[in-house]
């Protein structure tokens, strides 16, 4: 499956909660190589985790027994499993996310989400098409205007998990927004004089 697809994303997004680190440096990598050995005593190659992470240039696809061992790694029997269980989420409600937050799924490009977190950071993401958003305002935030990052959804009291963050011409990595406390607002922006509070 190619590591930009939505299933991998979600995977990429529960593996970092588990193991309770965002990898962004060899180092990190590492770390969540121990991890993983620790629980499951199968070992994942530093390279495959970097490119499935976007933290290098590689193959697109994914091989089945990678899959396999980070469902397991997150409580799951294999890759099968966790896609079922993804699936049941999506049966369970017809719009989950009403009255909590976006989905990048019901968004079209051009559409624009300003979000704010503590403490007194806020920022305006544009929508790009296939999960990828830009960054076109950020105030008091590390995230600079320009810079672009994949991710699923937007929550409010949730952290903003975003995947593939590239920006002053750096290699891309996970980013996390709003980690303590998750984000305080999403409004959905129509236009510069009005604006729809989500949640």
């Amino acid at each position: 499956m190619n590591k930009s697809a939505p299933e991998i994303i979600q995977l990429r997004q529960d593996v970092e909660a588990r193991a309770g680190i965002h990898p962004s440096t060899p180092a990190d990598f590492e770390t969540l190589i121990a991890l993983i050995w620790n629980q499951q005593h199968e070992y994942i190659a530093l390279s495959t985790l970097e490119r499935l992470w976007g933290y290098v240039d590689g193959a697109n696809n994914t091989r089945r027994s990678t899959l396999n061992l980070l469902a397991q790694f997150i409580g799951f029997q294999d890759w099968d499993s966790y896609l079922e269980n993804l699936r049941n989420i999506e049966r369970g409600s017809s719009n989950p996310f009403i009255g909590e937050g976006i989905h990048t799924q019901d968004l079209t490009p051009g559409q624009q989400i300003e979000v704010t977190w503590l403490p007194n950071r806020r920022c305006v993401f544009r929508y790009l098409g296939d999960m990828r958003f830009e960054v076109v305002e950020s105030d008091n935030s590390k995230l600079q205007v320009g810079s672009t990052f994949l991710t699923t959804f937007f929550l409010k009291g949730q952290p903003l998990y975003m995947d593939q963050l590239t920006q002053s011409g750096q290699s891309p990595v996970s980013y996390v927004a709003g980690n303590n406390g998750g984000l305080q607002s999403v409004t959905l922006v129509h236009n510069k004089h009005t604006a729809k509070q989500i949640v």
